[in-house]
Order: C-alpha cells, then sequence, then structure tokens
C-alpha cells in the first residue's frame, strides 16, 4: 500500500519534483489568500468602480507589457535562481505594503501600485517556473506531475487561500498580506532545494541580445504547426470565455436570482469539480487518448456556453459550474502537457509566455466584449457569443486536434536534439 506522500508526488518523479511541487503548492496559498484580501482592501479605500476593477487590471497587465520578455530572461538564466529571485522580490514588494498598512500611510494609488509591481515580479516567476517540471521529470510523466501542480493551484488558489485571506482581513487588514509573504518566502527557501537545474544551453542567438532570443522563439512557433495552433486554440477559447465570465457577477445575481453568496458558491462548484477531476486524472492518461480528451474537453466548453445561454435555474448552474471545474483541469493539464512535450528545453521559457500572453490577452478582449455585448443585447447574450465563437473555432480546429496530441517533437534550427536531456531523472 503506497503511502499519502507516494499517492500525491511518486517517488518515481524523484526528490526535485517533490520540492518543486512543495513550493509551488505553497505559493499558490499566499496567492489564494491576496486574490480575496487585495480586492477588499481596495474596496475599504474607495467605491469608484474603475479603481476596484484596476486592481484586477494589474493582474493581467504585466503579463501583456513584459511576458515575451520574462520567458527569454527564463531561456537564458539559471530558472530555479530566477524563481527564487522574482518570489524574493514579491515578499519585499508586500512587505512594503505591509508597513505603509500599519503606519497609516497606505492609499489605493500604493496598493496599485503594489499589485502592478507583485504582478511584474510574478510574470518572471512564472514565465521561469512552468519551465523547471521538463526540466525534473521524464516525458512520459509530465502529465502527472502538472496534474499534481495544478491540484496546488485549485487547494491553494482557489478553495483555501481566498477564504483565509477574508477571514484574516477582518482580523486586521495587514495581516493576509503578512501571512502571504510567510507563504511566498517559504516557497524560495523549499524550490532552493532542488539539486539540478542546469542553465539551459545557448544558441548562436544568446549573444544577439534579448530582442533577437524573443523573435526567435515566435519564429519557431510560427514553423511548429502543432505548438502554434495550440496557442491559437487558447487564445481565441480565453476570449469566448472571458465574454460571458466578465459579467458572471451579474448573470448569476440579476438572472439567475443567486445573491451574493450564491454567486460565491459558483466558483466554489468549480474548485470542487477540479478537484474530483484530479484524482481520475492518472486513470484518464492511461486509458483514453490525449486527442479524445482535448476534444471532449472543448465540446464541453461549447455545451456550456450553450446551457448557460438557456438556463435560468441556479441548481442547474452549479452543475454545470462543477462539470466546467472538472473539464477544465484536465484540459489546462493536457495542454500544458503537450506543450512542454514538443518545445525544445532552451525554448520553454519563450513559448510558455506566448502561451501565457495569449491567455491574459484573451481575457482582456474577452472580458471588453462581454461587456458591450451584455450592455447591448442583455446579460445572456455573451453566453450565445460564447457558444457561436467557441463551436466554430472548434471545428475548424477539429482535425487538427490529433496532430497536435500525438506530434513529436521538432526542433529549432539553433536546437541541439540533446539540449536538456541530461537534467532529467534517469
Amino acid at each position: 500500500m503506497p503511502s499519502l506522500g507516494d499517492l500525491i508526488a511518486p517517488r518515481r518523479l524523484g526528490i526535485d519534483f517533490r520540492w518543486l511541487l512543495a513550493s509551488s503548492w505553497t505559493s499558490n496559498i499566499g496567492d489564494g489568500i491576496a486574490l480575496s484580501a487585495a480586492p477588499l482592501l481596495i474596496a475599504s479605500m474607495t467605491s469608484a468602480p474603475i479603481l476596484v476593477a484596476g486592481g484586477a487590471m494589474m493582474q493581467f497587465l504585466p503579463w501583456l507589457l513584459f511576458g515575451l520578455l520574462a520567458g527569454a530572461v527564463a531561456d537564458h538564466h539559471d530558472r530555479r535562481r530566477l524563481v527564487m529571485l522574482a518570489n524574493g522580490t514579491r515578499a519585499i514588494v508586500v512587505l512594503a505594503l505591509v508597513i505603509f498598512i500599519v503606519t497609516g500611510y497606505a492609499n489605493v494609488w500604493i496598493v496599485l501600485a503594489t499589485a502592478f509591481l507583485y504582478g511584474t515580479a510574478e510574470v518572471f516567476a512564472d514565465s521561469a517556473g512552468s519551465t523547471l517540471l521538463p526540466m525534473l521529470v521524464r516525458p512520459g510523466d509530465l502529465g502527472i506531475g502538472n496534474a499534481r501542480l495544478q491540484a496546488g493551484y485549485l487547494v491553494g488558489n482557489q478553495l483555501a487561500g481566498p477564504p483565509l485571506g477574508a477571514f484574516l482581513f477582518a482580523i486586521g487588514s495587514f495581516w493576509p498580506f503578512l501571512v502571504q509573504i510567510l507563504c511566498v518566502s517559504l516557497a524560495v527557501v523549499l524550490i532552493s532545494r532542488i539539486a539540478r537545474t542546469p542553465v539551459p544551453e545557448r544558441g548562436a542567438e544568446a549573444s544577439a541580445g534579448t530582442s533577437h532570443a524573443i523573435r526567435e522563439g515566435l519564429r519557431w512557433l510560427r514553423g511548429n504547426p502543432p505548438v502554434r495552433t495550440l496557442v491559437i486554440i487558447i487564445l481565441v477559447f480565453n476570449v469566448t470565455w472571458a465574454a460571458p465570465w466578465g459579467v458572471l457577477v451579474l448573470y448569476a445575481t440579476e438572472h439567475l436570482g443567486m445573491g451574493a453568496v450564491g454567486y460565491g458558491a459558483l466558483t466554489t462548484a468549480s474548485a470542487i469539480g477540479g478537484l474530483i477531476a484530479i484524482g481520475s486524472f492518472g486513470w484518464l492518461e492511461r486509458h483514453v487518448s490525449f486527442a479524445t480528451l482535448m476534444r471532449v474537453c472543448l465540446s464541453l466548453e461549447v455545451l456550456m456556453h450553450l446551457a448557460f445561454a438557456l438556463t435560468t435555474s441556479p441548481v442547474v448552474a452549479f452543475i454545470i459550474m462543477f462539470g466546467f471545474g472538472a473539464y477544465a483541469f484536465v484540459w489546462g493539464t493536457i495542454s500544458t502537457t503537450v506543450r512542454q512535450r514538443l518545445v525544445p528545453m532552451q525554448l520553454q521559457g519563450r513559448i510558455a509566455s506566448v502561451n501565457m500572453v495569449g491567455v491574459f490577452g484573451g481575457l482582456v478582449i474577452g472580458q471588453f466584449l462581454g461587456g458591450v455585448i451584455a450592455q447591448t443585447w442583455g446579460l445572456t447574450a455573451p453566453w450565445w457569443f460564447a457558444f457561436g465563437g467557441s463551436a466554430i473555432t472548434l471545428l475548424l480546429v477539429w482535425r487538427s486536434i490529433s496532430h497536435i496530441a500525438v506530434a513529436k517533437p521538432v526542433l529549432g534550427d539553433d536546437a541541439d536534439p540533446g539540449a536538456g536531456q541530461s537534467s532529467k531523472v534517469p
């Protein structure tokens, strides 16, 4: 009978993976605490909707500004040390905010500036951090490794962190941020225990500068149809997903009549669905092809939009959200795994950052479109837009999904076929 530790982090993945997992989970708890505490802090200082919304904007704006740069930096430096440096910077930024709060000098502009600086450091931490797993485990173990990392996001960032942050804020406005500092600092210590993360081999473009490195990454992406199509799918589906999600609070409270508590419970239902998927992912990976799983997940996304457009029942909405959490977890794990298997080790940071720029770019575009559509045609209109857009996209990429799922790594002109293999667990 395997121990609980072996079930969570199988022994074959190695001790370095366990340090990475522990660091990721701890950091996600800190981020989850801030997820609820930061909006509460801003709302306690101003009732201006644009300033309250600005707090959320600071979370994805740094990705649009610095995402590609962060990916290039991650591909040319020690990635573990970059994560440590970026997380250490995040802790210092939040510590400054705590000092402002305790001394009574904090105001909404300081909070927004803190959010931007914290988000910028997070871009570099996530860009480098996303490249560590392929350096530590075999390609065949990337699926289960990503599943375990996603589990930490669901538990820490979505379930445990937000209510803990709200509880701590009720005790004192500085307490959630103090605990966040402790979590992020502990994450630095844990990831420092990883024994081996060699600097990726630097190709001929390394001496040409960061801008050239970014162009090299984009050139590789343009010449690799499976990864390019995967990035396009993620971009478009984030546009269609974000359109109704941007007005979900109004849809839940006004259209479904659920109230504030019911709206909050919708996100909890999604997280619970994700937790159920965690337990079944290993079985799914062994018995169902990635191509089938990808098609099922995207098809369910299309049907979810249609169901939300049609329903007026809160009970049905909870069921939909539970299902959404389950298949969204599976999709996120598979898409990350496929990308990591196909991208050469020395390009992992740049391609991952392009993917994240697509994610957040899609969120910006989708939320803007959703607000305009809802304002013009009503609260269910964004769901119809999402249904139509995602359905058309799925039809266009349906055949390509098979090629994405079974594609073999194709190295760029500057890539060495053996690069990075020595860093993996034998």
